[in-house]
């Protein structure tokens, strides 16, 4: 394609002056995006292997290097520019100062890196390395080659992306703000730690299916498509758990998933449609167990992060110490004045709901009720960790019933800066108690809720195969990541699902 036919109104001024240029390097026989070019010597390496250059001092050291143009001056006989590495793991984009002389690469070469470099662009330079007068390390080039031809400029480095450029364009983000880079990684340090934490502990990683036949292992909303080779309709998962508790059945002691799942709901500045989604069963645990493992992971990962004190909105953080338990109905009743069980009436329910504008869904029933009460009134409250638990029966089908009072189950969830960043149960392993709570939630799906779960025949053949008592804990790996960084969601999923332009 011609720059002729890409000339179009929506093509900026800068952007057709780079698509001639591009033009002319190819009218000329020159390459505008080589497969290859010289390079010896990383940027981070060329400063790592000469830190202590006097000003103004020279070597006979040749190197190679290249790099993203982000800074550039041409003025006469001696052009200027500051090349951008990409980034690692361990080390952010690198920058590095070359320098071209008439003197060094001639008048020819030099022209041609004057009406042909721009910013963005990626180049190689090969060239002594000195320091300047400034007693800035460059190199002092004999040869350029061009790399990459930027097509688009690059945002301004000095002026500050808007927060919605910064999460349409990350691409463009990533490069111009450390920032950014930083995030990016931060979140692998963590995924990596957590990895590493489970892998100790004698966890073993697998995959389950994304695309699945019944949706189950949470309440939410599916999205659903059609698979052409089986003329069938099938769902995108929206949980890890039912494929990983096979596993479980099947003989794996220990086993984990992170894995992308995908829920059609709300988009908000805690809630994505697609997300990051850590799994974990052990044979042999219950709620107790699995508590103290994920325990581990989030102190893990801090630790990765470098520190487990962290300021939110709500108050400092400290990830240090014990963390504790605490009753949905113990702490609804403190935080209503009244006495809370799974026998208070409904009535009663509702008016503490009522007096204090708490807005409901009146067909709710009593153990939804005290679990909107705590929602309301307990859990914005809890900022330093906490387990919150003994929920009503009610509130996790794939749970076990509590041990001391089966009005209730064994399940928790982990309660960080009044947000909830994981969940565990004693896992429910009788099948006759199962098939009945996926038939209750397939009835209210039949009815029109669109989250309740549908009863999963294959799940349940593999329960009655026998499985063993275990524990098992989700935590969704993004709001980890928040925890630990204090960002928002479309900041710490990289390319986060955006409502279109236009």
């Amino acid at each position: 394609m011609t720059s002729a036919e890409l000339s179009e109104p929506s093509v900026s001024e800068q952007m057709q002056v780079r698509l001639d240029k591009r033009a002319r390097l190819l009218a000329a026989g020159d390459q505008a995006y080589p497969v290859e070019v010289p390079r010896s010597h990383s940027l981070a390496q060329v400063r790592a292997g000469w830190p202590n250059l006097e000003p103004g001092q020279e070597t006979d050291d040749i190197v190679s290097v290249t790099g993203r143009v982000i800074f550039v001056r041409n003025t006469g006989k001696l052009c200027f520019a500051t090349l951008q590495d990409q980034f690692t793991i361990d080390t952010d984009g690198e920058r590095l100062q070359v320098m071209l002389s008439l003197a060094e690469v001639g008048e020819e070469s030099l022209d041609a890196w004057k009406s042909t470099v721009d910013l963005g662009d990626f180049v190689s330079v090969t060239g002594r390395v000195i320091a300047s007068k400034r007693g800035e390390l460059s190199i002092l080039a004999t040869e350029w080659t061009l790399a990459s031809k930027a097509l688009r400029p690059l945002p301004t480095l000095h002026k500050e992306l808007s927060e919605e450029s910064r999460v349409r364009q990350r691409y463009a983000d990533l490069v111009v703000r450390p920032e950014a880079r930083d995030m990016m990684r931060k979140r692998s340090a963590i995924t990596r730690a957590v990895r590493e934490q489970l892998h100790a502990e004698g966890y073993l990683e697998i995959e389950t299916p994304v695309l699945q036949l019944v949706h189950g292992g949470a309440a939410a909303r599916p999205f659903r498509t059609h698979l052409n080779a089986f003329d069938i309709d099938m769902t995108l998962r929206i949980a890890l758990e039912l494929y990983l508790k096979r596993a479980m059945v099947g003989g794996a002691d220990r086993a984990f998933e992170i894995g992308r799942i995908f829920r059609n709901e709300g988009i908000d500045s805690s809630h994505s449609a697609e997300f990051t989604m850590l799994e974990a069963y052990q044979s042999w645990g219950d709620q107790w167990t699995i508590a103290a493992m994920t325990r581990r992971l989030v102190l893990a990962a801090a630790d990765a992060v470098g520190t487990r004190v962290y300021d939110s909105p709500r108050g400092e953080i400290n990830l240090d110490g014990e963390w504790p338990w605490l009753s949905v109905y113990d702490a609804a009743a403190e935080a209503v004045g009244d006495t809370i069980t799974p026998d208070t009436p409904l009535e009663v329910l509702r008016h503490h709901l009522d007096s204090r504008g708490i807005a409901y869904d009146p067909k709710l029933s009593e153990g939804k009720l005290v679990m909107e009460l705590f929602a309301e009134l307990v859990e914005p409250t809890l900022v330093q960790p906490t387990f919150v638990c003994d929920f009503p029966a009610i509130a996790q089908p794939l749970a076990r019933p509590h041990r001391d009072d089966p009005r209730k189950v064994e399940a928790w969830d982990l309660i960080i800066g009044g947000v909830e960043r994981g969940t565990g149960f004693s896992e429910l392993i009788d099948p006759v108690i199962q098939r009945q709570r996926l038939v209750e939630q397939s009835l209210k799906a039949a009815a029109g809720d669109a989250e309740a779960m549908q009863l999963d025949e294959d799940f349940l053949n593999a329960l009655e195969f026998g499985a063993p008592p275990m524990g098992g804990m989700g935590m969704g790996m993004d709001r980890l990541v928040m925890l630990l960084t204090g960002a928002g969601i479309r900041e710490t999923i990289l390319f986060p699902l955006l409502r279109p332009q236009g």
